[in-house]
Parts: C-alpha cells; structure tokens; sequence
C-alpha cells in the first residue's frame, strides 16, 4: 500500500505507539481497542493502515521492537574494534537491561512464537542480525591480534549471544544484572588473546 509522507507518519505513530505502549504489559494482553485508545486512534484508521488487523499490526510492532533492539545499542555494537570500545558497548548493553527491567521486547517476540505469524522470522532475524555485529567486533579483534583465534568469529559471536540471553533471563527471575554482567566478564575474559594488545 503506497502511502502519503502523512500517512507514512501516522502509520509510525501507531507503531511507535503501540510499541510504547507493550513495553508495560504482556504482549498477549494487548488488543486492537488498547491500541486505539494509547494511540488515539480511529478504528477505521487502524484497519486503514492494517488492513490484516491484529496479526498485521503486531508484526510490525515486533519489527519495530526488534530493530529497537540494535539500535539502543548504537553506535558502541557497530565499533568494537578495541578492548575499551568493548568495555563501553558492555556498559551500555547493561544499564539497557538494567533499565527496561522485564519489560523486554526481545522476550515479547519469543513470547509470541506459536500465536502471530511471522514473529518467528522477526526473531531470527534479529538475532542473527545481532550476532553478525558482534562477529563483526570479533574479527577485526582477531585481525588486530587482540583476540583468540583458535575459535571462529561466528562461533564466538554465537557463545556472547548465548551468555547476553542467559543473563537476561536471569535477570527476569532475580531483578539484578549480576548474572548478566559475570556472563560477559567471563566470556571477555575467554575471548582474549593470549598475549593481547591491551587497547
């Protein structure tokens, strides 16, 4: 559906809206009349811009919580090319956590899984969209001999993943960052070169 530069603006209302509007409840608790009302938005309207309603739109709240995601942790996930730009996007990634608390979009997505379609591609993407970054730090790391190379970048990459998860998860349960923090510091740890260049 092409859309006027208005109308491209009010559909992102809606989504930045809703999005907003999911991060204080569960996903599964949000209906299309919770949406109009936090977005002040029309019925018609909505089936306007979402013409395939409730699935249509929460796909792409999830989009837009996705790519939120990455881009809170911009631009320190783009530029890990040094062990002190590491240490700033783990500050960074922490107080994110530490501040959403349970709201977590990324546990919203999974959440979703078996009732929208479509939010398992969301997730996927996502998360290969994030691994990729962090591959990306690993090997200009290994390039720079500041990281181990015995392992492959992708691997790594996929392990720090793993841990961030693990911790977050954690986090839910317990309310600290604790297990977060230590999952990162131990795998920095690991990830190091033998003899590496301490920059």
């Amino acid at each position: 559906m092409a859309l006027t530069r208005k109308g491209a603006a009010t559909r992102a209302r809606i989504i930045d809206g809703a999005a907003a509007y999911l991060r204080e409840i569960e996903f599964s608790a949000m209906t299309l009349d919770d949406v109009r009302a936090a977005t002040r938005t029309s019925k018609g309207q909505l089936f306007h811009y979402f013409p395939g309603g409730k699935d249509e739109l929460f796909l792409e709240v999830m989009r837009h919580e996705a790519d939120r995601v990455l881009s809170d942790q911009q631009p320190y996930l783009g530029e890990l090319t040094s062990w002190a730009a590491w240490q700033r996007w783990r500050e960074v990634l922490v107080a994110r956590y530490r501040a959403q608390g349970a709201h977590c979009p990324l546990n919203s997505l999974v959440g979703q899984l078996d009732t929208t379609p479509g939010a398992g591609d969301v997730t996927r993407a996502l998360l290969s969209r994030w691994q990729g970054h962090l591959a990306a730090g690993i090997r200009a790391m290994q390039d720079a001999g500041r990281m181990r190379t015995d392992r492959p970048a992708d691997q790594l990459a996929a392990a720090l993943l793993a841990g961030i998860q693990g911790g977050v998860v954690t986090m839910w349960s317990t309310g600290t960052t604790e297990h977060l923090e230590a999952a990162l510091d131990v795998l920095f740890d690991s990830m190091r070169a033998p003899h590496p260049v301490m920059v």
